[in-house]
């Protein structure tokens, strides 16, 4: 299998560094399953596809292969690497951890206009359950991301990156093969929860959320085995 890059308009910005670009358009295509498992990765297509050296695109290779989401064969090429399900399950496991505790202190902290914000994301995922995955899963990411910067952990949002990067390859897929309406259902709970200032309740109502994915393995793995393996070999 080859890669397809032609289905998105991404344009690097000349006044900023390329391989971090690179790095961040790569690792979305793969995260969505634009570039599926086993797709062979050419650093001379990228680099020409992107108008660059093959340099930065190397260097985003091997930044790559360090996130767990390609793997370099040496003498055969760069493949996407299938979906750890050990790295998924310890992600769910770490990320439960810290977001119950941010969306305590976001029940603590919430202000009038931080719940009508939340209120808007909602309703935008009301309205884009029946569009196309990508667009209700960077939703679902501005949720997530919103809720961290009531609680004041905006900056810190980031250092949850790396552990959602296989955790959210099986997000993807569930969005686009179960269905939407009990993922904005979910989170209308959570933000009432939050709304009510009811810590206990919000952290109860995420941890059923973050523990979705543990129900969808099963269903993801059934539609798409070629997307997963089992555990390292």
């Amino acid at each position: 299998m080859s890669q397809d890059l032609t289905n998105r308009p991404e344009v690097i910005d000349p006044s900023r560094a390329v391989s971090p670009q690179l790095f961040s358009f790569l690792r979305d295509r793969i995260v969505r399953s634009d570039l599926a498992p086993g797709t062979r990765l050419s650093e001379v297509e990228i680099a020409a596809h992107y108008n660059t050296s093959r340099q930065p695109v190397r260097e985003a290779f091997i930044k790559l292969s360090e996130a767990g989401l390609i793997e370099i064969r040496p003498q055969r090429g760069s493949f996407v690497r299938r979906i750890d399900i050990a790295s998924v399950l310890a992600a769910q496991f770490v990320r439960e951890a810290v977001e119950a505790d941010i969306v305590r202190a976001a029940a603590e902290r919430i202000t009038d206009v931080q719940a009508r914000e939340l209120d808007s994301i909602l309703a935008a995922q009301r309205d884009g359950v029946d569009g196309a995955p990508s667009a209700f899963m960077a939703l679902d990411e501005t949720f997530h991301r919103t809720i961290a910067t009531i609680a004041g952990q905006g900056a810190g949002w980031g250092f949850l990156e790396s552990l959602r990067i296989q955790m959210d390859r099986v997000r993807h897929l569930s969005a686009s093969q179960l269905p939407r309406e009990s993922l904005v259902v979910q989170h209308t709970e959570i933000v009432e929860a939050i709304k009510a200032g009811d810590a206990d309740g919000a952290e109860q109502k995420m941890r059923q959320h973050l523990r979705r994915v543990l129900d969808d393995i099963p269903v993801v793995t059934a539609a798409k085995p070629e997307f997963f393996i089992a555990e390292e070999s």
